[in-house]
């Protein structure tokens, strides 16, 4: 019997790093398919606006333990460190227009790498997916 309760617990979470790989796969290709810059660079920064957002959302909504929650923290702030370094903000020198595509590489293996795990439930997920889907 726990064993089904913690089966149906785990069916129950998602893991929002998983989540948010899978969205930025999604930028990368979109970043690498067009030609012009800008509309690169407004990619880019509309990825990581919606993925931000999303963070804070879940941070007010969700339950979340100290831990989980410095996750969070620490996944915003590197999140913001991308998007200031894309645009030059910050002390960040502006991301040339001919290395938006290494750049966008790089920032998918800082997403890949990130050695944060955080388990939230259903609900919790789908309000990320409708918000990266939505903003």
């Amino acid at each position: 019997m726990v064993f089904v309760f913690q089966t149906a617990s785990f069916a129950q979470s998602t893991n929002i790093t998983e989540t948010f790989k899978e969205h930025f796969n999604k930028t990368v290709q979109e970043v690498q398919e067009t030609d012009d810059a800008d509309e690169k660079r407004a990619i880019l920064n509309e990825s990581f606006d919606k993925m931000i957002h999303a963070i804070d959302q879940i941070e007010s909504k969700a339950s979340l333990t100290e831990d989980e929650t410095a996750m969070l923290d620490s996944y915003k702030l590197g999140l913001t460190e991308k998007k200031s370094e894309l645009n030059g903000l910050d002390g960040f020198d502006e991301i040339m227009d001919e290395d938006l595509d290494d750049f966008s590489n790089f920032s998918q293996d800082f997403i890949e790498q990130a050695n944060r795990t955080i388990t939230i439930g259903v609900t919790t997920a789908l309000l990320i997916l409708i918000i990266l889907l939505l903003l």
